[in-house]
C-alpha cells in the first residue's frame, strides 16, 4: 500500500509539473481568472468613491468633475476615450493624473489610467500609473497592489512582481491575500526561490484554509519541498 501511495503521489507531482511547465506559463494561463476578481473589487470600491465624490458633492474640484466624465467611458468599456479623452468635454484619466499628481483625485485617476492601460495591453504604462496610486483603504490599496504585480508578471519583472504581491498579501484581506500569496509563490518559483515559494503556499494553508486557493495548495507545497 505504501508503495502504491508513493507512486500516486509521484504521479501527482508529475501532473503539477506538466500543468506548470514553467511558472510564467502557469501565471499567463491563469492571469485573467486571478486578475479579474481583483479588478472587480477595485472598480466597485472606486465606483462608490466616485459616486460620493463626484456626484453627491457637486462643488468638488475640477479634477473631480473631469474624473466623473472619464468614469462614464470607463464603465462602458471604452478604455481609449476614458484614458485619452474625447477632444470635447472629457480630457481623460491620463491628463487628470498628470496634472493633479498630489491630490486624491489625481491618484484615483492614476489608478483608472493604470487599469485602462492594462486592458489595452500596454503593461509598461500600466505599471507606471498603478505605481502612483496610494490609498489607505482595506480594499483599494491591496487590489491595486495585486494588479500592479500582475502587470509586472506580464513584463517578466518577477522581482518587482513579488514585492507587489507581498504588499497585497500583507493587507490580510480575506479575498486578496490568499490570491496574492499564490501568485507570490509562483513568482518566487520563477525566481528560483523555492523556500520563499513554500512559505507563501504554507501561509495560504495555515492562514486562509477556507479560501479557494487553499483547496489544492497541498500539491504545490509538495512540489516545492
Amino acid at each position: 500500500m505504501a508503495k502504491k501511495d508513493f507512486k500516486k503521489e509521484e504521479q501527482n507531482l508529475e501532473n503539477v509539473q506538466d500543468a506548470l511547465n514553467t511558472t510564467s506559463a502557469w501565471i499567463e494561463a491563469n492571469q485573467n481568472k486571478l486578475t479579474w476578481t481583483i479588478v472587480a473589487i477595485a472598480l466597485v470600491v472606486t465606483g462608490v468613491l466616485a459616486l460620493n465624490t463626484y456626484v453627491i458633492k457637486p462643488k468638488a474640484a475640477e479634477a473631480n468633475n473631469e474624473n466623473a466624465k472619464a468614469v462614464v467611458y470607463f464603465a462602458q468599456g471604452n478604455y481609449e476615450l476614458a484614458l485619452n479623452g474625447d477632444d470635447a468635454e472629457c480630457i481623460g484619466f491620463e491628463a487628470i493624473a498628470n496634472d493633479n499628481k498630489c491630490s486624491q483625485a489625481g491618484k484615483l485617476a492614476a489608478l483608472y489610467a493604470g487599469v485602462c492601460y492594462y486592458q489595452l495591453g500596454d503593461y509598461a504604462a500600466a505599471a507606471e500609473y498603478l505605481a502612483k496610486f496610494d490609498a489607505k483603504d482595506l480594499n483599494m490599496d491591496p487590489a491595486a497592489a495585486q494588479l500592479l504585480g500582475d502587470t509586472y508578471v506580464h513584463l517578466e519583472d518577477y522581482a518587482k512582481a513579488a514585492k507587489a504581491f507581498e504588499n497585497a498579501a500583507a493587507s490580510g484581506n480575506e479575498i486578496i491575500a490568499p490570491m496574492s500569496l499564490k501568485k507570490l509563490g509562483f513568482v518566487q518559483m520563477e525566481l528560483g526561490n523555492n523556500k520563499a515559494a513554500l512559505k507563501a503556499f504554507e501561509s495560504i494553508k495555515n492562514d486562509y484554509p477556507a479560501s479557494a486557493e487553499a483547496q489544492d495548495i497541498e500539491k504545490y507545497i509538495a512540489f516545492v519541498k
